[in-house]
């Protein structure tokens, strides 16, 4: 999705220091998981693993899309200046939060998450569930926001973003079964089994945390063509509907042992 310019936003609405700020840490988080990916390439480093520099590549990568994609998305729900600010604010933070604490771990060799073996680790692992705990609170509120809206937006898209909230939302609670599974074992006492098996729904998760690029994106390009107003939302509750089978059946595959 692109803005018409710059220095606006939807309806005209100039956009503020906090959406400012917040692109800005996304693309460098981006650059952070570029970082990584390239020290992976030429150090040859291990793909596999809870030490893997490949983790804090994938949520460099991950995290900074979803920061401008969430910015974005936001300019498009009516909210007071001082909601937008507040819960901009506190997810840029989480997202740069978590980044840097997996980073962090990445670096010292140890893993980030289900690792209380000393007690700096089991504070970075706290932290991490602070971090996430801040991120599922700033996407319940703008989801609840976006539900309630009625502001007028293109054929579609409306019904996109809700779709692509709902999905962000969802997978922070995958995100919350799979950190509950690993603990489970840690402390039942197999921290070697969480590191294994902790992460078992990672496809359904990666799924759903970029609905919120690719619905919206979709519903956008959609409100460029000439179809009429009945075309163009049929599109996109239909790329809705595909979208919804993918996770259904990548779910059903993970169930399953696929």
């Amino acid at each position: 999705m692109i803005l018409t310019s710059p220095e606006r936003s939807r309806a005209g609405r100039a956009v503020s220091t906090v959406e400012r700020t917040a692109y800005v840490l996304g693309a460098l988080l981006i650059l952070s998981g570029l970082v990584h990916l390239t020290v992976l390439v030429i150090g040859g480093g291990s793909w596999q693993g809870p030490v893997s520099l490949r983790k804090p590549m994938t949520f460099g990568f991950s995290f900074g899309l979803t920061l401008i994609n969430v910015t974005l998305i936001a300019s498009f729900v009516s909210l007071e200046d001082r909601t937008r600010t507040a819960l901009l604010s506190i997810f840029a933070a989480a997202c740069v939060f978590e980044t840097f604490l997996i980073s962090l771990q990445a670096w010292r060799g140890v893993p980030s998450h289900f690792n209380l073996e000393t007690p700096f680790n089991a504070l970075v692992a706290r932290l991490l569930a602070v971090g996430g705990f801040a991120l599922v609170s700033v996407v319940v509120g703008l989801t609840a926001a976006a539900l309630r809206d009625r502001a007028p937006l293109p054929p579609g898209l409306r019904d996109a973003i809700r779709a692509g909230l709902v999905a962000l939302l969802c997978a922070q609670v995958a995100g919350f079964v799979m950190i509950l599974t690993g603990m489970r074992m840690v402390f039942g006492g197999h921290p070697e089994r969480a590191y294994a098996g902790g992460g078992w729904l990672k496809p359904v998760h990666a799924l759903l945390m970029h609905g919120i690029l690719v619905l919206p994106l979709f519903a956008w390009l959609v409100s460029r063509t000439t179809w009429d107003e009945r075309s163009r939302t049929r599109a996109v509750w239909t790329a809705i509907a595909v979208y919804v089978l993918v996770i259904g059946a990548v779910l059903a595959s993970v169930v399953n042992g696929g």
